[in-house]
């Protein structure tokens, strides 16, 4: 298999996985469509990360949404108080936390059992919800994002607080972008894509692109259409299809998960 292979992931969780796939003998590329900034105001999320670390922690779980959640949570944290469970998605979340000293050797941390599952819905169904019913939870997220998270805890009785603790942006258009997405189309590559956003971002900047050269040929967007994606997740594959992709590899969940599908193109 010739090409490339396209990282796409935020530049903070783009590099381990880079690595091991440079360790594959691929030529790999990082195109970050999302850029992750803190908050210009955070006092919301200090304020509620000053109750959680409080003598008497206000909150009985913490559910972190990404890796990027974790981080800027952790920039106000010194140590995470014992008796709290926190509550990630996915391995990447996991790592995060055993970067900051959080680790299921010490304290208690909640995850979908099956890494090829995970997203909210399956951490909802690993979390003992009865248990949770009038008892405080954090959910610390992005500026924006899916509410299905605090909608199911709520529906279970749980008094749910959701904060920011970070924006998401697609780049602009620059012109070293501009160049890149150029000769990234010129051929063929395999593209990592683990964020719907991300992949409706990139359209987006590809559509820009025809316009600031019409009569283009192909069209931007068309060469993308052409190009393989592997992406860990059936809703951002149904994102793509809607798209117009159909070179498509769903993988699951997890860097493993990742880095198998690529060999099988070798």
């Amino acid at each position: 298999m010739s090409g490339a292979v396209v990282i796409t992931r935020p530049l903070a969780q783009a590099r381990p996985l880079a690595a091991r796939v440079a360790a594959l003998g691929r030529q790999v590329e990082l195109l970050p469509l999302l850029e992750i900034a803190p908050l210009p105001d955070q006092s919301v999320l200090r304020a509620a990360l000053e109750r959680l670390c409080a003598p008497a922690p206000a909150y009985a779980l913490v559910a972190f949404v990404s890796p990027n959640a974790i981080d800027a949570a952790f920039a106000h944290i010194n140590q995470w108080p014992a008796g709290v469970t926190a509550a990630v998605v996915g391995e990447g979340s996991r790592l995060a936390l055993a970067a900051h000293g959080v680790t299921p050797d010490k304290f208690t941390i909640v995850s979908p059992a099956d890494n090829g599952h995970s997203d909210s819905e399956h951490l909802l169904q690993t979390l003992d919800l009865a248990a949770l019913k009038d008892r405080p939870v954090l959910i610390v997220r992005g500026e924006s994002g899916r509410e299905l998270m605090a909608d199911g805890l709520r529906a279970a009785g749980a008094r749910v607080e959701v904060v920011a603790a970070y924006r998401r942006s697609v780049p602009r258009l620059t012109p070293a972008l501009e160049a890149t997405l150029r000769r990234l189309l010129a051929e063929q590559n395999d593209w990592i894509i683990t964020s719907s956003e991300a992949l409706r971002g990139l359209c987006g900047l590809l559509q820009e692109l025809d316009t600031k050269s019409p009569g283009h040929a192909p069209p931007s967007v068309v060469s993308m259409q052409q190009q393989h994606l592997i992406v860990p997740h059936a809703r951002i594959a149904e994102t793509a299809s809607d798209l117009g992709f159909s070179r498509l590899t769903l993988c699951g969940s997890g860097d493993e998960r990742l880095l198998a599908a690529l060999q099988s193109r070798l």
